[in-house]
């Protein structure tokens, strides 16, 4: 981000979503994670997508990737960062006027962003509990094979549409 950048969206934006924009926290993909949520937003076409590492129901690890804009890059840093070391149950409760008031607010016009990362952690969390149940049932011995089971079934999906 160049100073000019910086100095226009620093009229619109906050101290804390501008820090949280230019540095964001927890960036890239979890280690051998165990739930993963892929969310775009068909409208402005922000994608974001959040890994988390759950052990009994504690998310130890959550890291986020996102293509968009200053809003999108700074709550999905936020959503990060309010749920680590939460429980599911608690991490899945995260509104997104949580998120706007964690960054000391966002332009109306950007507080839409709040909602993807906040999307992509629910799916993620929805994501671990199947890939959890399937594990137990025996129905897939690891994280590859239920990827594979994953990518069938959006693919069968696809086609039918």
């Amino acid at each position: 981000m160049n100073d000019e950048q910086i100095n226009n969206a620093s009229i619109a934006y906050s101290e804390k979503a501008l820090e949280h924009f230019a540095n964001p926290r927890n960036v890239g993909i979890v280690k051998n994670f165990n739930g993963r949520g892929k969310i775009c937003e068909v409208e402005c076409g922000d994608v974001c997508e959040i890994t988390i590492l759950v052990e009994d129901e504690l998310i130890k690890d959550i890291k986020f990737r996102v293509y968009g804009c200053a809003g999108a890059v700074a709550t999905s840093s936020a959503v990060t960062e309010l749920v680590r070391g939460k429980l599911c149950a608690e991490a899945l409760k995260l509104t997104d006027d949580e998120v706007v008031e964690f960054l000391c607010g966002l332009p109306e016009q950007k507080k839409h962003c709040s909602l993807l990362g906040i999307r992509a952690l629910k799916q993620a969390i929805y994501d671990y509990r199947l890939y959890k149940q399937l594990l137990e049932a025996g129905q897939v011995a690891n994280r590859d094979e239920y990827e594979k089971i994953r990518k069938e079934l959006s693919q069968q999906f696809v086609n039918e549409f």
